[in-house]
């Protein structure tokens, strides 16, 4: 079986989206490349001379900023179904007006011979330390821990959160600052279960782990298998808030910043009162609105930590 490989140009802010898109036609994973991994593949197309655009083009549109986001699909007999129904969704995302940029969007395809594939795959997947204690490995890589360190092993799923992505790593950060030991922590949009998991190995009692995508919450199942914390992280499919009872230390969620905004208003709700909510997925240029949201809400902003164009967020339930 031989896989086609489908790159989509875009930016930060639409590198999410982008993702999520190729999640639901149910890719084995989706690689997020920033700027520097796009500046060294030009210059390497550059010198076969089989670029579309050089350097400095790229720097004359503003597209020094780019991030690619890739996908791998099986060229079988669904894959122009497929192809199209990518380029629908990314026709649609030219179209609708967030206020956002989302780039270029544009798509292109490179076939890979199946005894290739899995090379090409596994070659952007690396062991990679993504806070002080929290060290992400694929399950093909060996790891030599280091002392304090917690090893997470995930491999890329149908379903978003590998720990490369800055607002994940952003999240961990938080995670391991606010954190106390025997916390029990609430984790919206879960993903593939990254922060729950994480939570747990630095110390949390509990952790339940929430998403609507049963994609996601598959991934999770499998991926709190895989760390062997079945004992203490929990899975349910649920849109947000609906499926989640009693009331956390911690609740963290690394989603989109318009629906990080909703749930300000219903999140003091499943906090402890003190509790702490770490919110990631916040451009720069919507950090304010988030902000303001959160102490309408009653919630006191105490801290910030920030990545390229990412910021985090956290804040306390007041009494």
């Amino acid at each position: 079986m031989n896989w086609v490989e489908v790159t989509v140009e875009t930016t930060a802010i639409g590198a999410d989206i982008v993702a999520q898109i190729f999640y639901e036609i149910q890719v084995p994973g989706v690689v997020i490349e920033g700027p520097e991994a796009v500046r060294r593949a030009e210059q390497e197309s550059g010198a076969r001379g089989d670029t579309d655009h050089s350097l400095s083009d790229m720097e004359d549109t503003g597209m020094e900023d780019m991030i690619q986001v890739k996908a791998y699909i099986k060229s079988d007999a669904a894959l122009h179904d497929k192809l199209q129904f990518v380029k629908e969704r990314l026709r649609q995302l030219r179209e609708q007006d967030f206020g956002l940029d989302p780039g270029t969007l544009r798509m292109s395809l490179e076939n890979v011979r199946a005894e290739d594939w899995t090379n090409n795959w596994k070659k952007y997947f690396k062991p990679i330390k993504v806070s002080d204690r929290i060290v992400i490995k694929p399950s093909w890589e060996q790891y030599e821990k280091k002392p304090g360190e917690r090893v997470l092993e995930m491999d890329p799923g149908m379903a978003f959160g590998t720990g490369t992505h800055e607002t994940t790593r952003l999240c961990i950060r938080m995670i391991e600052r606010y954190l106390q030991p025997g916390n029990t922590v609430v984790d919206i949009g879960c993903g593939t279960g990254v922060l729950a998991i994480s939570s747990v190995l630095l110390g949390a009692a509990r952790a339940v782990a929430v998403d609507l995508d049963e994609n996601a919450v598959r991934a999770a199942k499998e991926n709190i298998k895989r760390n062997r914390v079945e004992d203490r992280v929990e899975v349910r499919k649920s849109n947000l808030l609906d499926g989640v009872r009693g009331q956390f230390d911690l609740a963290v969620s690394n989603i989109l910043a318009e629906t990080i905004r909703k749930l300000t208003t219903s999140i003091r709700g499943v906090l402890k009162p003190g509790g702490i909510f770490l919110a990631s997925g916040l451009l720069l240029d919507n950090l304010q609105e988030v902000t303001d949201a959160m102490q309408t809400a009653g919630l006191d902003v105490i801290g910030k930590d920030a990545m390229g164009d990412w910021v985090a967020v956290a804040c306390r339930r007041s009494a």
